[in-house]
């Protein structure tokens, strides 16, 4: 995918960052979109299913949290890459991120060659990316990876992006236990710095929707997804 071809949707409510962020995306060679609120950047994201959305956490109407959270239920931008860009470093607030269905959170300031960088940096997974089986079974449950959808007993069961990939990562091989390090490369890659306890919350939001059982905990090692 050239450049030219990817939509970038910029969301923030102070003007001066969506003009500084937005020109050096613009003279990256990207095309940029923006939004002022949590509200609009759904509606935005809708209509032009942008590949990238970078987004601010605190903002008027509806905060970039919640915003996450919506997008991540439209079916249509589930291969979207979403990153907040915020001043809110605080490790709750980059959790809420994560489980929010975010791919990075980068904090400010932030340099502008810097920030291009990590747009470059997640903008390749689109590339690599690459599903080698589409749809996985195992037992009642069945994973469509091609349309993002679970079906657990013949229900289908909407799951958050990181969710769904760590379940897919663990549903591929059941009963292999899968290292901790080799869960954060393969669902999280390795721009973004995340700590374990991230695997840890997403493991106990899966158990809470799929079932305890499912999930096994090896101490000291990783998880592993019984059959």
């Amino acid at each position: 995918m050239k450049k030219t071809d990817i939509k970038i949707l910029l969301v923030d409510d102070e003007p001066d960052i969506l003009e500084i962020v937005g020109y050096n995306l613009i003279n990256e060679g990207y095309k940029v979109i923006t939004a002022k609120n949590g509200l609009e950047a759904i509606k935005m994201a809708k209509a032009e299913l942008p590949q990238l959305i970078i987004l601010d956490v605190m903002m008027p109407k509806m905060d970039g949290i919640e915003a996450c959270e919506n997008i991540r239920k439209i079916p249509e931008l589930a291969e979207t890459l979403i990153a907040f860009l915020t001043a809110r470093g605080e490790d709750y607030s980059q959790m809420a991120g994560f489980d929010a269905g975010a791919d990075d959170y980068i904090t400010k300031p932030i340099k502008p060659k810097v920030l291009v960088s990590k747009v470059k940096g997640l903008l390749r997974r689109l590339k690599e990316d690459v599903v080698k089986e589409d749809i996985i079974k195992v037992g009642n449950l069945v994973i469509n990876r091609e349309e993002y959808k679970i079906i657990l007993k013949g229900k289908e069961i909407i799951l958050p992006r990181k969710e769904f990939e760590l379940l897919s990562l663990l549903a591929t091989k059941p009963n292999k236990v899968f290292k901790r390090e080799v869960i954060l490369d393969k669902v999280w890659g390795n721009e973004v710095v995340v700590g374990g306890r991230t695997i840890d919350v997403h493991i106990r939001k899966l158990r809470e929707k799929i079932g305890d059982k499912r999930f096994k905990t090896i101490k000291g090692v990783g998880y592993k997804f019984v059959d």
